[in-house]
């Protein structure tokens, strides 16, 4: 496989408990619970849930001194659960409050993102963001400054109005738009500085709905300081929608070197899974070829040649069947997420994806023979027959993994 090494914007490193983002530290994947966070069990097995499909940082809403009271037990309630992923708590409104009346909410959170839109109004706004960033000096956290265009600082874009009007030629409302979500956060970062919080302490966003507004922003911001930034479209939307809108944005971006982190904000269909985020986002990182996370199953989509379901539901079961492994293969197998496994549909491309995978099998199409070649790293190694070719081949699987990824004892 041609692996061409995407040049990676340069950004200053910032710990978030036992996580580097920026510098050249791989691309985090991180997601958002939405049970109540009062709901502390709730909370901390939705939390586990999405640490386990592999969200690296997992952000909360504290939004009442309900939830800011559970904070502490979530994050004891997670330890004993063997979940040790950073908590972020996401406040809008009242942080200010919250984090000064309950210190044990401040202490135990990895990381505070607050939203210069609405920290607060006049006055009240710099002493409100003020209180926030000395609550973060004090115990010594980093904070992202997530500028959002739902609620931008309507000082701010009144203002830029008002100047954009006044000039010979000007600009459209939507270019001024996105102009005000980069100096919402550039000037929101300088702010926090001068108040104390040090320049390795910041992350920033400027998230937007749409593909290309969001390519704009980050490309604009990106050009203008050296933060690590969090990518991601703030509504992304449901299902195919919100999958295909967050990997035309988010491709494009990290294909220039843009983000250092990301969240792939998916609206989950009623009692859906929301860790399906978490796997999307992982995805698009792996397709991108910046990181690896399980093994990689290339399957064809089928044809006239492949009348019969059953390379599909083979195709199906072992990317199941790995994904659900990953958790106990991830410590005891290192770099198996690098293995590619090809599950093919006929003889016309069978043979040739099944020998540039690690473990490839062909299986026949409509009118060919019965058999299924299977191939170990481009050699032939054996020829499946019957009706238990797809547990014989779970079985090659795991035994290849057993005796090419084990570490030596």
């Amino acid at each position: 496989m041609v692996n061409v090494p995407v040049k990676r914007r340069q950004s200053i490193p910032v710990s978030v408990g036992s996580l580097i983002i920026g510098g050249t530290s791989p691309i985090v994947v991180q997601s958002m619970t939405n049970t109540d966070t009062a709901d502390i069990e709730g909370s901390a097995k939705q939390v586990a849930q999405l640490a386990n499909a592999g969200s690296e940082l997992v952000r909360i809403t504290v939004n009442n001194e309900e939830a800011a009271r559970a904070v502490p037990m979530i994050r004891e309630r997670l330890e004993q659960l063997g979940a040790n992923v950073p908590l972020i708590g996401d406040f809008h409104f009242n942080g200010h409050k919250l984090l000064s009346q309950y210190p044990a909410c401040a202490e135990a959170l990895a990381k505070y993102r607050i939203n210069p839109g609405n920290v607060g109004r006049g006055k009240k706004k710099d002493e409100q963001f003020a209180t926030i960033v000395e609550l973060a000096c004090r115990y010594e956290k980093p904070v992202r400054i997530g500028v959002n265009w739902g609620s931008l600082d309507q000082a701010l874009i009144i203002r830029m109005m008002d100047e954009n009007a006044r000039q010979t030629k000007p600009r459209d409302a939507a270019a001024i738009t996105r102009e005000a979500l980069v100096i919402s956060a550039l000037e929101s970062a300088q702010r926090a500085e001068e108040i104390g919080l040090a320049h390795n302490r910041i992350i920033l966003s400027a998230k937007v709905s749409d593909v290309q507004a969001l390519i704009a922003v980050y490309r604009d911001l990106a050009s203008r300081c050296d933060y690590p930034l969090h990518l991601g479209l703030t509504e992304a939307g449901m299902g195919s929608k919100g999958i295909v809108s967050s990997t035309a944005g988010l491709a494009v971006l990290l294909q220039e070197g843009i983000g250092d982190t990301i969240r792939v904000s998916l609206t989950p269909e009623p009692g859906g899974n929301r860790a399906q985020e978490v796997q999307v986002a992982q995805e698009i990182l792996q397709a991108m070829g910046l990181r690896s996370f399980t093994p990689l199953v290339v399957a064809c989509p089928g044809c006239g040649r492949t009348t019969s379901d059953y390379f599909q539901r083979l195709a199906q079961n072992i990317q199941i069947y790995l994904r659900q492994q990953m958790p106990v293969w991830r410590n005891r197998y290192p770099r198996v997420e690098d293995m590619t496994v090809a599950v093919m549909g006929c003889v016309v491309n069978g043979p040739g994806e099944s020998r540039m995978a690690n473990i490839g099998i062909s299986l026949p199409g409509t009118g060919e023979r019965p058999v299924a070649p299977v191939y170990i790293d481009g050699e032939k190694t054996v020829t499946l027959k019957g009706d238990n070719i797809a547990a014989e081949f779970q079985e090659i699987v795991e035994r290849y993994v057993i005796t090419h990824f084990s570490t030596p004892s």
